[in-house]
């Protein structure tokens, strides 16, 4: 049987990932997005998820077997984004739904369902750390809570099986993300390098100095394709992190280099990239115009914002992967190679000089 994937979100971080692998492996590939972009072994399909109407006409004659879904849209307050991020997988479920072609639906959130929603990141009573599946759910609202319950729903009402998995902070590449730690430190590096500015960390001690880890968007990708066609696999939770742990002081350090400059000293004192990148539009635009870079609007690039609310959480951040591993997933990343390898892919597409 010829698998065929509709990804939502496919010009995100997690989504384009997505694609690449599925497609390198054969699949039959639909990318859904509000404006999709050119994509290698991807065939666009351009909707909205906020209108049902409009949703089902795009939907009408695909028969996907998986779901991939990696989309969410940020809103000012946490009831909202329950509103309308529930709203969207809920629209997009129901509008396959008459096809009854879908097998397996794989839904993307992540480490905030252990953290808590935006409003509340990494306070109150959260779970000990490593973060475990086992360990479910806050009792406070959350979006990622509200998308489950939707895929839950559709799953008994249609019958197929169901996979969530939980990243950490994601590194990979995408234009126009709403959360790019990797390419809003690139970006970051390439001002302070331009401008003489030193590199300075913007988080907590606790962040500099605590072990923590993240997530490589093609592992991340991999992991939905291996729990997507893994029997054993079904109807589970997953955390989804690289394998590695990390201190900030040494990884700094170590994305200094690659930048050609130095490491500024850390002295405890949180600098938060909105503050210090708030004036750094024009400079962009000129950086851009010098190395005739393809993006001189450095707010497609950049998410501060995502940035300083991970490095300047409270507490120390790690992830267990026991229940992927025990069920035959164990793929490897190192997390100062994933940063390098997203650089070196930035100045091959002309994004950072």
């Amino acid at each position: 049987m010829t698998h065929k994937a509709l990804i939502v979100g496919a010009s995100g971080i997690v989504g384009s990932a997505t694609a690449k692998v599925l497609g390198d492996e054969g699949w039959q590939v639909w990318g859904l997005a509000r404006t999709p972009a050119q994509q290698a072994n991807v065939t666009p399909v351009a909707a909205d998820l906020l209108d049902p109407a409009a949703l089902a006409s795009a939907l009408s004659g695909l028969d996907p077997s998986h779901v991939f879904i990696s989309s969410w849209l940020r809103q000012a307050t946490e009831a909202d984004n329950i509103r309308v991020n529930s709203a969207m997988v809920r629209n997009l479920l129901t509008a396959l739904s008459p096809a009854k072609s879908v097998k397996h639906v794989a839904l993307v959130t992540g480490l905030k369902h252990y953290l808590g929603p935006f409003e509340n990141y990494g306070k109150g009573v959260l779970p000990q750390t490593p973060f475990r599946e086992e360990q479910g759910r806050l009792d406070v609202d959350n979006f990622y809570y509200a998308q489950e319950d939707e895929v839950f729903a559709a799953a008994d009402r249609d019958g197929f099986t169901w996979s969530v998995h939980r990243p950490h902070t994601i590194v990979g590449k995408a234009v126009g993300n709403a959360m790019n730690m990797g390419t809003t430190l690139a970006v970051y590096a390439t001002i302070c390098k331009h401008t003489g500015r030193p590199f300075r960390f913007p988080g907590v001690g606790m962040q500099w100095e605590g072990l923590t880890d993240m997530t490589d968007a093609a592992l991340l990708a991999r992991h939905l394709l291996w729990a997507s066609t893994t029997p054993a696999a079904a109807n589970q939770d997953f955390n989804v992190v690289n394998g590695d742990v990390f201190r900030w002081k040494w990884m700094w350090g170590r994305i200094a280099d690659w930048f050609g400059i130095e490491a500024a000293p850390f002295d405890g004192t949180m600098r938060p990239l909105e503050e210090q990148m708030a004036d750094d539009a024009a400079t962009w635009s000129e950086i851009a115009r010098q190395y005739d870079l393809a993006e001189p609007d450095m707010n497609r690039l950049v998410s501060p914002w995502h940035t300083d609310a991970d490095l300047g959480r409270p507490i120390e951040v790690i992830t267990d992967m026991s229940k992927s591993r025990r069920l035959g997933f164990l793929d490897y990343q190192p997390t100062d190679d994933a940063f390098l390898a997203l650089f070196e892919e930035l100045r091959a597409d002309r994004l950072i000089p």
